[in-house]
């Protein structure tokens, strides 16, 4: 059964960043030759990417994933991930964020490599209490929260609030996968609801995306303008697109169609068909991804499986659901798919410590 596992869920990742590699230059072509002269641009760089990627996924493929259960790599990557969440804020600003650590041409997200580390934490951390202190606060839920907490802080502060509640997503899927004690669970809601009602409420932008999510048409040049132009290349696209790189949304219309709406880019060109067959990719990954953590050898191998899945799908549906009109605007890449190496090469290196949890399945379930 792993073995087969492993096919499914290595081919559906080849798939899924091949289609990424060729809709990203379908969205990029007409903007790459006007600001860099040739319309190759974002296609070779995101070829580049990907090439790093399939490696990456390729080495934590063999790498046996109890390596990260050790407390010094822990620790290590705590520590690591923690300084380069801080460093960042030392490197211009590029649209208002901090987001990107730049060295000449390339640059790197150091929120995309938190989200793994706070995974492999959490796995180990909760692994080591059950069963006997999986109810204690000081032992279980403190340490994880302050952890994911400052993870959390550090980020909105670039300011991505987006991949900040995306963490704390994660930390309340692994806490209910091992029956954290609910009552601890609704301490960290408590503490948490009103952070975020003041950092939407007292930043104005956000303010006024929240109110542009229930009518974007109050402010269709400002607030509104991303979300409308989402659904006219949705809409456009009817039931099978008008045609590979015939899209007339990505000629300055549809903001980012590259990257924060790729998904509504497929809408227009590839139609409902091409973006029912996506969402049903995703929703293989989902099955095959937890049907791997579900055999896993050990309870950390789950959390581990559990958490990487939860979180590329988790962020695969909150980037479909913007597009839709199902959420605020927040700019999120769409895994595998959307053009940016950070993001291509940290999740294909988290596809591949699942295949690896997978060739390790227990005895009875190959």
């Amino acid at each position: 059964m792993a073995q087969i596992g492993d096919k499914v869920l290595f081919t559906l990742a080849i798939a899924l960043t091949l289609l990424g590699i060729a809709m990203v230059y379908s969205a990029s072509a007409v903007l790459a030759a006007e600001r860099y002269g040739t319309q190759y641009h974002f296609l070779a760089r995101q070829a580049v990417w990907a090439t790093l990627a399939l490696a990456a996924m390729l080495v934590t493929m063999r790498v046996d994933y109890h390596l990260y259960q050790h407390p010094r790599l822990v620790a290590l990557l705590l520590v690591g991930t923690l300084l380069l969440l801080v460093v960042v804020f030392f490197f211009p600003a590029v649209n208002g964020a901090h987001r990107w650590i730049r060295w000449g041409a390339l640059s790197f997200q150091p929120s995309e490599l938190a989200r793994f580390a706070l995974i492999v934490f959490l796995a180990a951390q909760l692994d080591r209490r059950i069963p006997a202190g999986i109810k204690r606060f000081e032992l279980t839920f403190l340490p994880c929260a302050l952890v994911a907490g400052v993870m959390m802080g550090l980020i909105m502060f670039e300011p991505d609030l987006g991949m900040a509640l995306s963490l704390g997503f994660v930390l309340l899927v692994m806490f209910f996968i091992v029956r954290v004690p609910f009552r601890h669970q609704v301490v960290l809601a408590v503490g948490a609801l009103p952070a975020l009602a003041w950092l939407i409420m007292h930043v104005n932008w956000r303010w006024e995306r929240l109110l542009a999510y229930f009518d974007p048409w109050q402010d269709p040049r400002g607030s509104g303008f991303q979300a409308i132009q989402s659904l006219i290349a949705l809409g456009s696209g009817g039931i099978t697109g008008v045609g590979f790189a015939q899209g007339k949304q990505k000629l300055f219309f549809l903001p980012e169609p590259h990257t924060d709406f790729i998904f509504a880019h497929i809408g227009e060109e590839l139609g409902l068909v091409g973006t029912g067959l996506l969402v049903l990719a995703f929703g293989v990954f989902l099955w095959r991804g937890m049907r791997i953590a579900w055999h896993a050898p050990d309870t950390f191998g789950m959390l581990l499986g559990a958490g990487i899945v939860v979180a590329i799908v988790m962020q695969a549906l909150f980037h479909m659901s913007v597009a839709v009109g199902l959420f605020p605007v927040k700019g999120t890449p769409l895994p595998l798919i959307s053009y940016g190496g950070s993001s291509l090469v940290i999740t294909m290196a988290e596809i591949g410590v699942l295949l690896n949890i997978a060739q390790q399945a227990r005895p009875d379930d190959v």
